[in-house]
């Protein structure tokens, strides 16, 4: 049964999942991935010998029970941990060879981060909040104008970018949030749990933005859920369980709603729950 709804990693597999892709940049590549927590005698290992590859243009989904170590391998990648062997390349470049000065260069000009809790600034307004990231690069006034005029309109934020967050919905919270990540033109935009604190209408929204940034602007997300309804919206899911990628699927030619299914199927198999909703 397991064996149906799902193809376990083998040498032959990565292959052919590279070869669809032979066209396309590889903008993140983890090789042999591990990470440990604890001291001598009491060790866990959260990432055991992780290998993916994120293309230029994927939406990806990562998923897993609680405690599967999704979260982990999320903070190894985008550089807010360190793991404790293998490589993390991104854009051709080794992060892990990074000084703490390169890296915070590196973070701001190449990544982008949307987290569930939003990480606005209360004292800034939503406009100063998104160009942020801009603050400390050589972009003119001009063109970070331009910039915030044409990512408030695609988002639907422009009517509140004189306001302060604490005086906005969470939905518009989060495209700020968005929109901060995005406004720099990121190699990789990570995304921890984005729809965890939204209500259902937001969270469809965001997801529509997040998915439209995709198709249309070739963004490139990797995106960690806990929610099937949300991973729906990717075209890519890892499973990840014990440490380890237990298998992953591609959306393909299905629906969403066909996927979405699927997704379901193999959480039940590994025990990752998986909120259900309208598709």
């Amino acid at each position: 049964m397991v064996a149906s709804l799902c193809f376990f990693y083998s040498e032959n597999i990565r292959k052919n999942l590279r070869g669809d892709n032979m066209d396309n940049q590889l903008v993140l590549e983890a090789t042999n991935i591990k990470k440990v927590f604890g001291s001598k005698g009491n060790l866990h290992t959260a990432l055991d010998d992780i290998e993916l590859e994120v293309y230029k243009g994927e939406f990806v989904g990562i998923m897993g029970p609680s405690g599967a170590g999704k979260t982990t391998l999320l903070n190894v990648l985008s550089t807010i941990d360190v793991p404790a062997s293998g490589a993390i390349t991104i854009d051709g470049d080794n992060i892990l060879e990074f000084n703490e000065e390169d890296l915070a260069d590196f973070r701001r000009e190449k990544l982008g981060f949307i987290f569930q809790d939003y990480n606005l600034i209360d004292t800034l307004t939503v406009k100063e909040n998104i160009i942020l990231p801009l603050s400390l690069s050589n972009v003119s006034p001009y063109e970070i104008e331009k910039r915030v005029e044409k990512i408030a309109v695609e988002l639907g934020i422009k009517g509140i970018l004189n306001s302060y967050p604490y005086k906005i919905s969470g939905g518009q919270q989060q495209r700020t949030a968005v929109a901060r990540a995005i406004i720099s033109n990121p190699s990789l935009i990570f995304a921890d749990e984005p729809t965890g604190a939204l209500d259902s209408k937001s969270a469809f929204m965001l997801l529509e933005t997040m998915a439209n940034l995709n198709k249309q602007q070739q963004a490139t997300i990797l995106m960690v859920t806990h929610d099937a309804y949300a991973a729906s919206f990717t075209n890519r899911v890892l499973f990840i369980q014990d440490g380890s990628i237990f298998t992953e699927i591609r959306k393909g030619d299905r629906t969403r709603k066909q996927f979405f299914g699927q997704i379901i199927d193999i959480l039940a198999t590994i025990g990752g729950g998986g909120h259900i909703d309208t598709i």
